[in-house]
């Protein structure tokens, strides 16, 4: 009788290790202490990679244009500005009197001579902020408009967009002559409105 007690207690034994060799393995990640999964922390490089990209800012950058060269006859403007195939190009780097300012209309003519039979090639740089089209514009023979107003006397360097690339061609009395276009690089457009103010006297007392 005893023997057949011992016999069942180890086939019941046996059975139980059976049972529990046979158990699938747990292998879930544990709950954190809160009950809700934590999302898994990023090193610094993941978040730089999945951070969204900044804000357009339109006063420092602009997008380039899709169009990176323009070649033909020029339409001019003014004394930096041309019109090539129906899109408004502006000169790189140099600054020339507006129209209604001192010399404007001899910086116009004189960039007009200079494209007058000629096709012009213009290697788009940039957008300003105004949406023009800024580029490196070069005559037939290599000549670079920018530098040819420049020596004219009838545009001055910008420094701020050019590096100072045309400042070495000014003509000595240039910025003197051409005071406008030095006060809108040193950011006094007060003087515009004083100018402007002066000529629309002018006008209503003719």
């Amino acid at each position: 009788m005893e023997i057949l007690i011992v016999l069942g207690l180890v086939l019941a034994v046996v059975a139980y290790l059976a049972i529990r060799s046979n158990r699938p393995v747990d292998t879930t990640t544990p709950p954190s202490q809160s009950g809700r999964h934590e999302k898994p922390r990023l090193t610094t490089n993941q978040r730089q990679r999945t951070s969204q990209p900044e804000r357009f800012d339109p006063d420092h950058t602009v997008p380039k244009p899709d169009v990176t060269i323009l070649s033909g006859s020029a339409y001019v403007v003014d004394g930096d500005t041309l019109v090539i195939k129906k899109t408004q190009v502006r000169l790189f780097g140099v600054d020339a009197p507006e129209m209604n300012h001192p010399y404007g209309k001899k910086a116009k003519w004189a960039l007009v001579s200079l494209c007058k039979g000629q096709k012009i090639r213009a290697e788009v740089t940039e957008q300003d902020t105004h949406g023009r089209t800024v580029a490196k514009c070069y005559l037939e023979d290599g000549r670079d408009l920018s530098a040819e107003m420049v020596k004219l006397g009838l545009a001055i360097d910008w420094p701020k967009f050019s590096g100072g690339q045309y400042r070495s061609m000014e003509m000595p009395d240039a910025r003197r002559k051409l005071w406008l276009a030095n006060a809108r690089q040193n950011g006094h457009m007060g003087l515009w409105k004083q100018y402007d103010a002066k000529q629309a006297a002018r006008k209503m007392n003719n």
